[in-house]
């Protein structure tokens, strides 16, 4: 009975270790920050951002000096006037903060020009990924960089330069 049951053992025990899972890493900071490509996006959309972020900013200053002048000739004006000047604040306020989230907003420009530069280049780390962990029979990849929840993790397991060359760039 005790061979049956050491016997049992075993064969668990081997089909637990053959079943076993292979995890590895990678760095998406530091792949993207290797790929020509993924640095020229980034420059035209920061490039972009200041731009768009350079007009609103002017079109704030310009509604505060227009509130300044409005405070200090308001004692002059008469009440049609100051309503009409009031309203106008009260509009241009409104359409620097539509312009504000139109270029910003969650499906703003930004966010669309962000897509159609960044995205493909994401996508190919993504499958250059999928290639190397389906070679190398990994189960789990996991992230190191973007708020990671990893804590440790031992170099062995990084994969970011194999993903590199998969993608055919030079880790120099």
């Amino acid at each position: 009975m005790k061979t049956l049951v050491l016997c049992f053992l075993m064969v668990f025990g081997m089909t637990f270790v053959s079943s076993a899972q292979k995890y590895g890493y990678i760095d998406s900071e530091f792949i993207l920050s290797k790929m020509p490509e993924y640095k020229e996006a980034k420059e035209r959309l920061d490039k972009l951002a200041e731009r768009w972020t350079k007009e609103i900013e002017e079109r704030y200053e310009m509604i505060k000096k227009k509130k300044e002048n409005f405070l200090r000739e308001e004692s002059l004006l008469p009440s049609e006037e100051k309503t009409k000047r009031e309203e106008e604040i009260k509009t241009l306020e409104s359409e620097a903060m539509q312009m504000q989230q139109t270029r910003f907003g969650v499906a703003g420009d930004y966010f669309q020009k962000r897509q159609e530069l960044i995205k493909p280049i994401q996508d190919r780390v993504y499958e250059a990924m999928q290639t190397v962990a389906s070679k190398r029979n990994y189960s789990f990849i996991f992230d190191k960089s973007n708020q990671s929840n990893l804590v440790y993790a031992d170099s062995k397991f990084d994969i970011s330069d194999e993903v590199l060359r998969e993608m055919g760039v030079s880790t120099k």
